[in-house]
């Protein structure tokens, strides 16, 4: 997941167009130094524990924590609360990287979760079909032009201790083509944020790389996505500007139609990191990392707030520093990515709303000349809110 984030920057970026102007609606500010959640030379169970997407916590039946954002290979760290986790070795949920991409099961990380009793866990996963590892299953050997992105459904009934696909699989989120179509360039759906909770509906942002072939036009972005249900994952739908009613089936069971696109919101040209309501107001906030270009000056995790979850307040810059969306061989020191907030005094059992502190939960990445390392860190900073009614 890593290298794509850093290939889809020039893709992306483009599309994102200018938000809502002055007066802000919050400010963010950071009031401590980083602590270090978790470090992989000293914490790893095996090679694949590197913090590899942004941290998704709830409580389990028991009240204890479950946090993730590990790689595919997933395991989760666990303890009982935010400020006492620890890596727990066993496998969650594997990835079977397996040739067929109608089994949806390649590549997978668990990037979003729900949960409303701690027992019965719907998951959304970060599906990448890698057709450059499958023999005859793409015109090019390089990543990147093979790369056939779709968010799939897994569950838990245990509280998260393991998770299973669907079966067979469920799409919440794909292209309406097949892998072989479009080869060349990456395509489809990636990196969700974490899930939340308005009244009777859930909520996610679900990042697009956008597409022209195969199944119409659709812009690239981040569109919002709603369910009344989550432990029913065909009842998704994504924001069309209208209402929420577009669809992104699996076009290996349904035949490939042309469909309805979902609009991205302003200002995300990029993936969301995470989203949180504000106990205080009811306003959201969201977090993201963005590399300086024509959109941004300072590469760096910035935050955007709103009122409806539709209509966002100008980005401005939380933390700066280099991200994946910089030149390593350029960067000083390490890299920053995958921001998330996260309050441990969080009201909701899935730490979807925030008080006036929580906790900005990010990765750092060490580099090695030219080359991002496994070597990473998932820390913490103690950050203040304020919003204004």
């Amino acid at each position: 997941m890593t290298r794509l984030l850093a290939l889809l920057l020039l893709v992306l970026l483009p599309h994102a167009v200018a938000a809502r102007s002055e007066p802000p609606l919050s400010a963010l500010t950071l009031v401590g130094p980083p602590t270090t959640i978790f470090r992989a030379g000293r914490d790893a169970c095996d090679g694949a524990d590197v913090p590899d997407a942004s941290a998704r916590a709830f409580r389990d039946a028991s009240g204890s924590v479950a946090l993730f954002g590990m790689h595919y290979r997933n395991r989760a760290l666990r303890g009982p609360s935010l400020d006492q986790l620890k890596l727990d070795c066993a496998v969650v949920l594997d990835s079977g990287e397996k040739a067929d991409p109608a089994a949806y099961d390649d590549r997978s990380w668990i990037t979003a979760t729900w949960t409303e009793d701690g027992k019965a866990v719907s998951a959304l996963l970060h599906h990448e079909y890698q057709a450059n590892e499958h023999e005859g299953r793409c015109r090019s050997k390089v990543y990147i032009e093979c790369w056939y992105n779709t968010i799939v459904a897994a569950s838990s009934g245990d509280g998260g201790r393991s998770f299973s696909r669907a079966r067979p699989p469920v799409v919440v989120a794909g292209a309406p083509f097949r892998q072989e179509v479009g080869q060349g360039r990456q395509r489809g759906f990636f990196n969700p944020s974490n899930i939340v909770a308005d009244g009777r509906w859930r909520y996610v942002l679900i990042a697009t790389t956008g597409w022209s072939s195969g199944g119409g036009e659709q812009s690239a972005g981040a569109c919002l996505f709603r369910t009344d249900t989550p432990s029913d994952p065909t009842r998704w739908r994504a924001w069309t500007g209208l209402g929420f009613t577009a669809a992104f089936p699996d076009p290996y069971t349904k035949p490939t139609l042309l469909t309805e696109p979902c609009k991205p919101l302003e200002p995300f040209g990029l993936p969301v990191g995470a989203v949180v309501r504000h106990r205080g107001t009811g306003a959201w906030i969201a977090v993201f990392m963005a590399g300086a270009g024509a959109k941004v000056p300072q590469s760096g995790f910035y935050w955007t707030t709103s009122r409806d979850l539709l209509t966002w307040d100008q980005p401005r810059l939380l933390l700066a520093g280099a991200t994946l969306y910089d030149d390593p061989c350029a960067a000083k020191g390490d890299l920053i990515a995958y921001p998330s907030i996260l309050d441990p005094q969080a009201t909701g059992r899935n730490f979807d709303d925030v008080g006036d502190t929580a906790l900005l939960t990010y990765v750092t990445l060490r580099r090695e000349g030219c080359q991002v390392t496994s070597d990473r860190d998932l820390v913490r900073r103690p950050l203040a809110i304020k919003v204004w009614p």
